[in-house]
């Protein structure tokens, strides 16, 4: 057709290769059976290229053409998913895969009846892709399971993904969020490394590594260029829209994704039990050294959709209806040349394993964590022998013991434990109940420098372009002596001043600073390094009381008796408060602009339970933990972790313990939970929260 027909038959005929190269598309990547000749294939494309090339009104965003070419990001944006991303629990062995169903029968006992579906776990990168009406509008990497970073432009550079769903199989919803793996198979890495090695370029590693790191590329014609695939294997709605999936059982998932043209692991089956799961798995082990992909184990799944929900999720992270069976670890035996320590932000004095490098797994291991010093002593790990190294999937390689043979002399010196600080030689503590030692010098300059990395990563200040090298430099030329510094001290004058920074590379980290300032409470809580207080615990406590000057100068009574925060981390974040040196920190930032308060959007809690403070214990009939307290929370009360005068009620479970028993002391009322539902039964504030758990 030439560039001068009809505009109707323009638009016609190039809808009709669109049609033609997605079917090709499908026929290859999701069928594995291509139908037309790669020749044929690219004189497709070709003909559309040039198409819209000459009439770009006809390009679409879902056209096949549109796949490479977009511009280089500056960075990786972050994004929400439609509803989290849930990890998984492992299983190591049979008996523990059995002990999983029991635990599950006891909720439903129809689960030991009902079948399973069992797919293959890929090594590679976990994605969610974004389709609003059978077109992809977003692509995100799995980040904290909550929120991702965004890599669409990249995502659609895989052939595997479809940038349009098929109609022609199971209806789909109108906005749904696929779940899936991008991978990179092992000839394609294997045939990258020989292609870069001749390049005189760096290898990469193991696959997974390849596959994480050109996903998240900034420019897509580097994604393009690598041998990534993709498989789907669940699929996710707004929780907000009531949407149902036009599914009943995970098997009939997959085959939904198949028919819209999604490729799926030819290895899912269904086994009508759980014998059956662990004979495929006997088989599959012993295969897996055949797959083009690598594997760390396989995935095993409830199989109807309806008890996901009944089963629902432990602690907002991981599904009773799914659980990891994991393959045996890699171990390999090779020299101890030493062991040195490393000083943490928090003062945690960790020892480490500096080995002859062995490869295992297809990863060249150098290092080796030892844990801490009891456990040198308790395995008998010393320097100059030979030792055991494990490594399983991407857990830090850690040392399990000698490889000392019957009959062996042992040569090697045991290694003394430290009574100093290796970084500024104060003494060290062990606090009661721990077996880390610790430096308790706030000035060690360790300390100092992992609580500036720490301040400045992503899950805290996330200050671009302020990584461990400028840190390092700056701490040599005196600049920093505090994270506040970096408020105060790296001004654009001071910056230029220095090696390594013009006018651009100073005015983007000026930039970025400043921009640090508006994270927020829980983050800037958290990258104050306190022990024991992670993300989780920081958004819990930024939440709870609005202001650094609230939780700082709350006692640890008054912290402890937040739901979610225990005894360790309330005495811990107490401990930090009374340290002039950290309030000056903390004093500092405030002066500098830094926001250290958290907006409160939501409306005191009304409902029959309101004004109400509740503690929940024991095992519950058919409530979990979590979803009393939301059950609680919903009615307008309040629930804390300790039993103190304050409290009204305490709902008890079996094996309630030392909360029960304090209650009594106290004379608190207690309550069942049949009792409690009797009660909220007389409002409608009462009703519990609906249980539609989503699919991971």
């Amino acid at each position: 057709m030439t560039p001068s027909a009809p505009p109707a038959e323009l638009a016609a005929r190039a809808a009709e290769l669109r049609d033609q190269i997605d079917q090709a598309n499908h026929d290859y990547h999701v069928l594995d059976a291509p139908k037309i000749s790669d020749a044929e294939y690219d004189r497709l494309f070709r003909e559309l290229k040039e198409l819209e090339a000459a009439h770009p009104e006809l390009r679409t965003p879902d056209s096949p053409t549109q796949r490479v070419g977009a511009e280089p990001a500056s960075r990786l944006e972050k994004t929400e998913h439609l509803a989290p991303m849930l990890s998984l629990d492992n299983a190591f062995s049979p008996e523990e895969l059995r002990g999983w169903e029991t635990r599950n029968a006891r909720m439903v006992a129809e689960v030991r009846t009902a079948g399973y579906d069992v797919e293959p776990k890929i090594d590679g990168l976990a994605i969610a892709l974004t389709y609003r009406d059978g077109v992809l509008v977003k692509g995100a990497t799995r980040g904290n399971g909550t929120i991702g970073e965004e890599v669409t432009r990249n995502l659609r550079t895989l052939r595997d993904i479809p940038l349009r769903l098929r109609r022609d199989g199971i209806p789909f919803p109108a906005l749904m969020e696929v779940r899936g793996e991008v991978y990179m198979s092992i000839s394609g890495f294997a045939e990258m490394n020989v292609r870069r090695a001749a390049a005189g370029e760096s290898t990469f590693a193991n696959p997974r590594n390849a596959a994480a790191g050109a996903v998240r590329q900034l420019d897509p014609s580097i994604t393009a260029s690598r041998p990534l695939h993709f498989f789907a294997y669940a699929v996710e709605l707004d929780p907000r829209a009531g949407d149902r999936l036009p599914v009943a059982t995970q098997s009939e998932l997959l085959g939904a994704l198949r028919s819209w043209g999604l490729p799926v692991n030819p290895l899912a089956t269904h086994c009508d039990d759980l014998d059956g799961v662990l004979a495929w798995l006997e088989g599959y082990e012993r295969r897996r050294g055949e797959l083009d992909y690598e594997v760390d184990g396989a995935v095993v799944k409830v199989e109807p959709l309806r008890l996901h929900e009944e089963l629902g999720v432990v602690g907002g992270r991981e599904p009773r209806w799914a659980t990891a069976y994991k393959f045996a670890p890699d171990i390999a035996e090779t020299t101890l040349n030493s062991i040195e320590i490393n000083v943490g932000r928090t003062g945690a004095l960790n020892p480490y394993a500096v080995l002859e490098p062995v490869e295992i797994g297809g990863v060249v291991v150098r290092l080796a964590t030892l844990h801490n010093f009891e456990d040198i002593e308790r395995k008998g790990i010393r320097v100059g022998e030979r030792v055991l190294v494990k490594r399983a999937g991407e857990v830090i390689p850690q040392v399990i013991g000698p490889a000392v043979h019957e009959g062996e002399e042992r040569k090697g010196e045991k290694f003394p434990v430290p009574t100093e600080c290796p970084a500024c030689g104060t003494p060290v503590e062990r606090p009661e109940d721990e077996v880390m030692l610790y430096c308790p010098n706030s000035a060690c300059p360790a300390r100092i420098y992992w609580g500036l990395v720490h301040f400045a990563s992503r899950g805290a200040m996330d200050i671009r372009g302020l990584g461990e090298e400028r840190i390092r430099l700056f701490l040599e030329r005196g600049l920093l002596g505090d994270v506040a510094d970096v408020y105060y001290r790296l001004t654009r004058e001071e910056l230029l001043g220095l090696e390594g920074f013009k006018e651009k590379s100073a005015s983007n980290l000026v930039a970025a600073i400043e921009e640090s300032k508006t994270r927020g409470l829980a983050r800037a809580l958290f990258g104050l390094g306190v022990r024991h207080v992670g993300e989780h615990a920081a958004e819990i406590l930024a939440r709870h009381f609005g202001s650094i000057d609230r939780i700082l100068n709350a006692s640890v009574e008054e912290l402890e008796a937040v739901h979610g925060i225990g005894h360790t981390t309330a005495e811990a974040l107490h401990a930090f408060a009374q340290q002039d040196r950290n309030l000056e920190t903390v004093r500092k930032l405030a002066a500098a602009g830094v926001v250290l308060v958290e907006e409160r959007t939501s409306e005191p809690a009304t409902g029959l339970l309101s004004g109400e403070t509740w503690v929940v214990t024991g095992t519950l009939p058919t409530l979990s933990r979590t979803e009393a307290t939301e059950l609680i929370e919903g009615a307008g009360g309040r629930v804390t972790g300790s039993v103190t005068k304050k409290t009204s009620y305490v709902l008890v479970g079996e094996d309630a313990g030392s909360k029960l028993q304090k209650a009594q002391e106290l004379g608190i009322s207690t309550v069942t939970e049949a009792e409690l539902r009797e009660r909220l039964a007389q409002s409608p504030a009462g009703d519990p929260p609906p249980t539609d758990t989503p699919v991971p």
